[in-house]
């Protein structure tokens, strides 16, 4: 199946502005790439340390469980609301300062920097940091991170936005907590973070990378240092020319194998979009949204296949579709999604030649880590869609 795909994007090959593709092995099938133009955005190296890169780089992220494996990471723009994402001394002592001794840049950080500010017990009880930003109060769906580490004892975390906090343990390795999709509390002044230790003497914990974000789910690390700081969205796409991979047939197959982050009860959603490039009425549609994969072809203005599938955030899936005149079939993960919609007859009246992670219509930016897309210029068989997602 892979000789007869027309596109085969599997993240590897890359230089700033361009994400290069396996197939075409020319620049046809290269994506343009746009991310944050300050350099402020952030990966996952293969040695799982994380790292800045350089404007318009793409981010090939790595999962510590498959350093073999990239993805390309696909975000959309956030700002760290948290204006100390490392100094935790810039923290305001609410309680319990008599009891811990804090200290800036004192452990070896997630990014391998010695930035990391630990917190040491002197004593037995509580203690409260709290971080306000300079947003005031909304009642907008925000999220929040930060790592912590053990370095002694067994000591507890509450972490989260005003008082909708979740308690963490931490471990003997760097690890990522998240509070996520919280509508924060109304007191009256700014939105701000807690960090509200529960320890005995001698515990030491240390800490990294706290964010305080607007959205449902938390994006990749945004380092502050005095101020809020934004990190723009990241953009890939063929914008034209990609007639020879699309081809001239009123059929094809869009294949993607991803992970997508939001929560299945949001409304939040994202496109991959084939179209013409100039209007919105020839598009071929992978949405998902409200925790479904959502398989969709517009042809001549009209909307004449639909297929739908249910899916869980942060698993990996893999996805294929297939359309031609009165044969619409989604399949994922190896087993047939939807029952076959035959009632659509697609005959695009101009020529499909862009490729987007976004929708053309209405700027709906991809958001995933995307391990793998490919097209082919024909409609694959119900066995080989099987065995494509399997």
């Amino acid at each position: 199946m892979y000789d007869k795909a027309s596109l085969v994007q599997i993240p590897s090959g890359y230089k700033s502005g361009t994400l290069y593709s396996v197939v075409p092995n020319t620049d046809v099938g290269d994506f343009t790439v746009t991310g944050d133009p300050e350099g402020e955005a952030t990966r996952v190296n293969k040695d799982g340390l994380i790292e800045t890169v350089a404007a318009d780089v793409p981010r090939l992220n790595y999962d510590p469980s498959n350093p073999q494996d990239p993805h390309l990471l696909l975000e959309p723009q956030r700002t760290n609301e948290c204006l100390y994402s490392e100094t935790l001394s810039s923290w305001s002592e609410l309680n319990g300062g008599s009891l811990q001794t804090i200290t800036d840049n004192d452990a070896i950080a997630p990014d391998g920097s010695l930035t990391a500010s630990t917190i040491t017990f002197t004593g037995t009880g509580t203690s409260l940091l709290r971080q306000f930003s300079n947003k005031a109060y909304t009642s907008n769906k925000h999220s929040s991170s930060f790592y912590a580490k053990k370095i002694s004892g067994s000591g507890s975390v509450f972490f989260g936005i005003t008082d909708t906090e979740t308690e963490f343990t931490p471990t003997d390795e760097w690890v990522r907590y998240e509070v996520n999709n919280v509508t924060p509390t109304d007191f009256g002044s700014n939105l701000f973070l807690d960090l509200n230790f529960d320890c005995s003497e001698g515990d030491k914990i240390a800490v990294w990378g706290m964010q305080l974000e607007e959205g449902t789910y938390s994006t990749s690390v945004i380092e502050t240092g005095g101020s809020a700081v934004t990190r723009t969205e990241d953009n890939a796409q063929i914008a034209s020319g990609a007639e020879d991979i699309i081809g001239s047939q009123n059929e094809g197959t869009l294949f993607i194998d991803l992970e997508i982050p939001y929560d299945t009860t949001s409304s939040d959603y994202f496109q991959f979009c084939i179209s013409d490039g100039a209007t919105t009425d020839n598009r071929v549609l992978m949405n998902f949204r409200s925790g479904e994969a959502i398989f969709q072809v517009f042809s001549g203005g009209s909307s004449v296949g639909f297929c739908n599938t249910p899916v869980v955030k942060n698993t990996r899936i893999k996805v294929a579709a297939s359309y031609k005149t009165n044969e619409f079939i989604l399949y994922k993960d190896g087993t047939l999604a939807d029952t076959i919609d035959t009632s659509g007859v697609v005959d695009f009246t101009t020529q499909m030649e862009t490729i987007r992670y976004a929708d053309f219509g209405n700027g709906l930016k991809f958001e995933a880590k995307v391990h793998q897309t490919m097209f082919f210029k024909e409609a694959l068989s119900e066995s080989e869609l099987q065995a494509l997602t399997t």
